[in-house]
């Protein structure tokens, strides 16, 4: 799926636009750097991705 076809969303957490974008076509979500969006993107499990998405709410990074 080419990135223009995807929906991203900018974490909710960020004032400076500077943080991570989600996309979340079926079957997985991807991860990439809202400052470098033609660069690299990850692709999560969704469980793993929610899984790690709980543990930061109770973790200070």
């Amino acid at each position: 799926m080419r990135d223009d076809e995807l929906d991203w969303q900018l974490s909710s957490y960020t004032d400076t636009g500077a943080c991570v974008e989600v996309a979340r076509p079926p079957g997985e979500v991807l991860v990439r750097d809202s400052k470098r969006r033609a660069g690299a993107r990850i692709s999560v499990e969704p469980a793993a991705f929610a899984a790690m998405v709980d543990w930061a709410k109770t973790h200070q990074v």
